[in-house]
């Protein structure tokens, strides 16, 4: 009767030992699951960046009625905006200070959502065929460059060389 329960007694132990050594187990695998969720997000984001940099580099293109875009760079950092957004941010000709670009891409969408852009590339986009019959505009509007900026700007546009 003495060994019956010695026996009873230590497969209770070794059950309560196999049970907690379970939970435990579990618990650690429960927590590395979350982290690798919230890695997955991120590298999906910039994994979907990448697959969308042709599409960013086509519309700028598409922008550039002047043929001023020769490089295009993008910057190594991919956030995932609270709406759920991935913004990619990046530069043309090597330049980043000065003609700068912002994507903002729809996941769910695989889309480009939206982009912004520096205002000086921005001014590059102007498309001045469509002021032609009044001339006024673009004069007023090189009025605020320095003598230096209106001959870059005209040379970006292809009016000087």
């Amino acid at each position: 009767m003495k060994d019956t329960l010695k026996l009873v007694s230590v497969l209770i132990v070794i059950i309560i030992v196999s049970v907690t050594s379970l939970i435990a187990h579990h618990n650690k695998q429960s927590q590395s699951n979350v982290e690798v969720k919230e890695k997955s997000d991120q590298e999906k984001a910039e994994d979907f960046a990448e697959k969308m940099k042709p599409k960013i580099e086509e519309d700028l293109h598409e922008m550039d009625i002047y043929n001023f875009i020769k490089t295009i760079t993008f910057e190594k950092d991919v956030t995932i905006n609270p709406m759920g957004d991935i913004t990619i941010d990046g530069y043309v000709n090597d330049e980043p200070e000065k003609y700068g670009f912002s994507a903002s891409l729809q996941y769910r969408a695989k889309k480009i959502g939206s982009m912004s852009y520096d205002p000086d590339l921005s001014d590059r986009f102007i498309d001045w065929d469509e002021y032609k019959n009044e001339p006024k505009v673009k004069e007023d509007y090189l009025k605020n460059f320095t003598e230096k900026e209106r001959e870059e700007y005209l040379k970006d546009i292809g009016e000087k060389e």
